[in-house]
């Protein structure tokens, strides 16, 4: 038994000891080459990735692409967000409207609507009957066809 324990904390140490080299090689590297030290250690530095990051969740998602034809149909809960939003982006929208659909309790999802149609940095008005509505019509809506 206690043969298992020497063992078990030796690969514990030698991980240990491996990963404090690798931090050390970073530092001196990082003190040898400046912030050129990066292209050791990122493939494709020089490239698009940052401005492309998370493209590939947003365009093979269903889900998504089933909330942006809702949203451009004739369906009458549809009509009425677009007029609701008026000028506002549709697609971040949707974006924002699927990301707010993966909260599981239903109360916190209405209210994550509540709070995308309001808009950024508006408060919600509970005597904002149409508002109130509208996001019960949507989560209705959504709960339907998703």
């Amino acid at each position: 038994m206690a043969n298992k324990r020497e063992t078990h904390c030796n690969n514990q140490v030698d991980t240990f000891a491996e990963a404090l080299a690798t931090a050390r090689q970073m530092q001196q590297n990082w003190l040898t080459y400046g912030v050129n030290f990066v292209n050791f250690y990122v493939e494709d530095v020089d490239g698009d990735w940052l401005e492309t990051w998370g493209h590939d969740e947003i365009l093979g998602n269903s889900q998504l692409d089933t909330i942006k034809e809702f949203l451009v149909s004739n369906d009458s809960v549809a009509v009425k967000v677009r007029q609701y939003l008026g000028e506002r982006s549709l697609f971040d929208f949707a974006v924002n409207l699927e990301e707010s659909w993966r909260i599981s309790e239903t109360n916190n999802r209405l209210s994550a609507v509540k709070n995308l149609l309001a808009g950024e940095g508006h408060s919600i008005d509970t005597d904002d009957i149409r508002l109130l509505d509208l996001a019960d019509s949507l989560v209705v809506k959504l709960a339907e066809i998703l």
